[in-house]
Order: C-alpha cells, then structure tokens, then sequence
C-alpha cells in the first residue's frame, strides 16, 4: 500500500453520514473519531498483511513427519498440498486423552466450517489432531460440519516439535502456514505469539483474531469479557 496515495483518516471520518437523524452531537463526535481510528486500524492491518507476504523463504521443513488421512492412507506435508502450493493447518486440542475437544478450538473450527469450502479454492487446508480420523469426523457430523478435512498424527513428533504437546499431555492449538518450493516444504507462517506477550488483562491474541466470536463480541457494549470463554453446550 502506497502511504502517500492516502487521504488522511480523520479527514475520510468526516465524510460520515448518519443513517440515524436523533443521534447526539456527542454522539456523532464520538462516533466520528472512532471512525477515523477503524480506518487507521483497517490500513495498519493491510500493512500487517503486506509485511507478512514479504517474509523472505522461511525454513524448510527437514524431517518426514507423517499423517493418516480420512481413507487412512499414510501421507506426508508434501502429500496434504493437493494442486496448491500453500498448505494451511490448523493443530486443534483433540488428543486421545480427551473425552471431548477444546471448546476454544471448536468455536473457531465452527466459523471456518462457513468458509471451508471457498478457502479450499485457493490453498489446501487440513486440521490436523491427534486422534483418529473417524473421531474426528464423528465430532464434526456432531455439529454439522461438512467442508473440513482432517487428518492425524502418526506419532506425536510432529506436536512436539511444533510445541503443541506438553510433557504432561497436554495440548496447544496451532495455526501453520507451508508453502511449496520445488521439492522442499516450507514454514511461511507460524502462529507464535509466546504468554508473556499478552497486555494486561488480555490472552496471549494473535495480532488478528481470526475467530468471527470475538470480532462480533469486541464490537458490542460489554465486549469479550473478562472470564467468558464459549463452551461445547449451553
């Protein structure tokens, strides 16, 4: 994005046309200078999103991690590309040891299920767990999902070496993007926004929630939060 070809934002705020005639003039200034902060926003994450597609070739991924997919056939990363050159994955908390999976996982696993199918149009995209495939799958008929692919882990090296299995079994997500490069697989992007990188009264976010929840809840009056998570039943 060309920084010089933009207007600037407070001066685009001010363009503002209320849809509603009763608002306060308090109101409407408010709403204005929130207006001209979301169109800051909107260009720091377009920025964002720049500076991560010019991310110079990230490492290649040397050891032979295997899956089995949905007709239990044993495949590697490279298999999981199909005709793309991008792999997107998704690590979700579903182990064995799990009578059922992460509530966190599932509310984001939900959301994509609406958009599985159109982002399979432009890269492969597999949620990978620990369990067998048909468990999975018997939990996404479940809730009536319909446009994921899963697949398992043969082993656990590959949630190890990701840090998505803990010593004491337990489990993080994780969100892992690889891109082709002739024969080599390669990591272009890892989540890895570390604990001790959460503000104040905050989780660890990425810098992009990329779960529709919480993008719904922070533009309402009471927000996200402070103690509410979704669960799996209500």
């Amino acid at each position: 994005m060309d920084m010089t070809e933009l207007r600037p934002a407070k001066e685009l705020a001010e363009k503002r046309a209320s849809r509603f005639t009763n608002e306060s003039p308090d109101y409407a200034e408010a709403r204005t200078a929130l207006l001209a902060e979301e169109i800051e926003v909107r260009r720091h994450l377009t920025r964002l999103a720049e500076q991560r597609r010019r991310l110079p070739p990230g490492p290649v991924v040397q050891k032979d991690y295997r899956f089995k997919d949905e007709n239990g056939d044993e495949v590697g990363l490279a298999d999981m590309f199909g005709h793309h050159d991008t792999l997107v994955t998704y690590f979700w908390m579903f182990g064995p040891q799990r009578e059922r999976p992460c509530p966190m996982c599932t509310n984001f696993l939900g959301g994509v299920n609406g958009n599985g199918a159109d982002v399979k149009q432009r890269v492969a995209f597999k949620i990978i767990g620990r369990s067998p495939v048909a468990r999975q799958r018997a939990f996404a008929i479940e809730r009536g999902w319909r446009d994921l692919d899963f697949v398992q882990t043969v082993g656990d090296d590959y949630a190890r070496d990701l840090g998505l299995l803990n010593d004491n079994g337990s489990e993080n997500p994780g969100f892992t993007v690889y891109q082709k490069d002739g024969k080599d697989v390669r990591v272009f992007y890892n989540g890895e926004m570390p604990t001790a990188a959460a503000d104040p009264g905050q989780d660890p976010r990425g810098a992009v929630d990329i779960a529709p929840l919480w993008n719904i809840l922070d533009m309402t009056p009471a927000g996200r939060g402070a103690d509410w998570y979704p669960k799996l039943s209500y």
